[in-house]
């Protein structure tokens, strides 16, 4: 009997090398474990149907002592809006209800290339549209730590499939949090790359300048170990950089800081307030020393964030018009044909987006709305730049609260946008930023887990897991 619950890349790893079982075994049981939880949670979309023969050639692999890696028959998990060649892709809408891949994102060719076991595609909010993956077209994602509380989102099934033991990791996209939220309602991991830190290319694109692939899991050293997989340069993603890794200098007290009465906003869960206090007396207790800085513009990031993601949701969501993929419904002509099919495949949270975004970007409104929200961008970057100066990682919770009921917010779009103001600042600066499970507020008997939030500069993903190992270990 495997242990799920506790198993790691790297013990699953030796196992496998040892020989304690193979990676058919291990891909069976989370194919057992899916098949006994999935029915309630919902994470997966699909389960691929050549699981076993995957793990066959990875235990050839093994066997072989051919081009093994540290992901040799590791069971993964993906998002639903990352292509996989030959296999169903549909943003969880259903205007790509039935669209196949016809390439691999590079992330995937990463992982291919390490060896890994492809479970299936996860639950998520409608081309990443959302916050609690009740967006779906198909259905939504419960939370495994109280099924009557959503999953988060837009990467709720990732989150929920690790959280649940369906898989030991997974990808999700991040374009304001997707990643990170989720991770904390789930009580697990969740790592949102720097912008360009991992190549984009073979993602649906939801707002190009904000999304970025990023992995979640149980540990930091799983995380890490995806990370390290599919970061660097792509041709194929002009955005891509190498990523260098800079780790906190030893020899140097580690200055953190929190932002000037960001973290006490109004609207932010009293637990929240307290378990963050925690978390700051924790942190001074590892050696750190804890500033308070000022981050004159992040008191606008909400509404620059949404009115820049709303424009570019708008733009990306145009090339679903029925003429080349995905659904098609016939009208009386063309413009008939365009309208009907964009009525039938989008939901109504899509739809309220290609609305809002189209009018902030048609004449007499860019230079009020777009433009200005630009402007608020650079301002927020520099605000941050100024800001690591002078600190080596800025912290924050990773949400205003607990995972809320399912239905609760879902007719109150406003109150689902509000759910982000802890995480679209790292977007808006194109930073990365970290969740990790820092306690838990007990309601009605469940559990609900909370999240810390950690930035870092550009190009500081291993300061982040730095911090997180030393916050974890004590």
């Amino acid at each position: 009997m495997i242990d799920l619950k506790n198993l790691t890349i790297k013990k699953a790893h030796e196992s496998l090398i040892k020989g304690e079982y193979s990676c058919v075994e291990l891909a069976q049981a989370y194919l057992e474990n899916i098949k006994e939880k999935d029915g309630e949670i919902h994470a997966y979309l699909e389960v691929f149907d050549d699981v076993l023969e995957q793990a066959k050639e990875a235990d050839k692999k093994i066997k072989d002592n051919k081009d093994v890696t540290l992901l040799t028959g590791i069971p993964i998990a993906v998002k639903d809006n990352i292509l996989i060649k030959g296999r169903i892709a549909s943003s969880a809408s259903k205007i790509l209800e039935n669209y196949h891949a016809t390439y691999d994102a590079t992330v995937i060719k990463k992982l291919k290339e390490a060896g890994v076991v492809f479970l299936g595609r996860t639950n998520m909010d409608e081309f990443a549209m959302g916050g609690s993956t009740e967006n779906s077209a198909f259905g939504v994602t419960h939370n495994p730590n109280d099924l009557e509380r959503v999953s988060g989102g837009t990467s709720g099934g990732s989150a929920a499939a690790v959280a649940a033991d369906m898989t030991l990791v997974a990808l999700g996209s991040d374009t304001g949090g997707s990643i990170r939220q989720p991770s904390s309602f789930c009580g697990v991991i969740g790592l949102k790359p720097g912008y360009g830190t991992v190549s984009r290319s073979g993602l649906m694109a939801a707002a190009s300048s904000f999304d970025q692939i990023g992995a979640i899991g149980k540990t930091l050293e799983d995380v890490r170990t995806v990370f390290d997989c599919i970061s660097g340069t792509d041709s194929l993603d002009s955005t891509s950089r190498e990523n260098k890794g800079v780790s906190l200098n030893e020899n140097k007290k580690v200055k953190v800081g929190i932002p000037n009465g960001f973290v006490t906003s109004k609207g932010v869960d009293k637990d929240i307030i307290r378990n963050f206090t925690e978390s700051v007396e924790k942190i001074k207790k590892l050696g750190c020393e804890v500033i308070e800085i000022d981050l004159e513009h992040i008191k606008y990031s909400l509404a620059a964030y949404y009115t820049l993601v709303f424009a570019e949701e708008s733009s990306n969501m145009a090339r679903f018009d029925g003429m080349r993929y995905g659904l098609r419904v016939d009208g009386q002509n063309g413009v008939d044909d365009y309208f009907k099919t964009k009525a039938a495949g989008f939901g109504p949270e899509v739809k309220r987006r290609i609305i809002l975004g189209t009018y902030v970007l048609s004449s007499g409104y860019y230079d009020a709305y777009y433009n200005k929200a630009n402007i608020v961008r650079d301002l927020i970057r520099e605000d941050y730049s100024k800001a690591f100066e002078k600190v080596d990682i800025i912290i924050t919770p990773t949400t205003p609260g607990p995972a809320f009921k399912i239905g609760e917010k879902i007719n109150d779009p406003l109150q689902l946008y509000l759910e982000d103001i802890f995480t679209v600042p790292a977007n808006l600066a194109g930073l990365p930023a970290m969740s990790i499970p820092a306690g838990f507020k007990e309601v009605n008997g469940k559990k609900l887990p909370l999240g810390l939030q950690l930035f870092a500069a550009h190009g500081g993903e291993e300061k982040l897991f730095n911090l997180a190992k030393d916050f974890e270990n004590n």
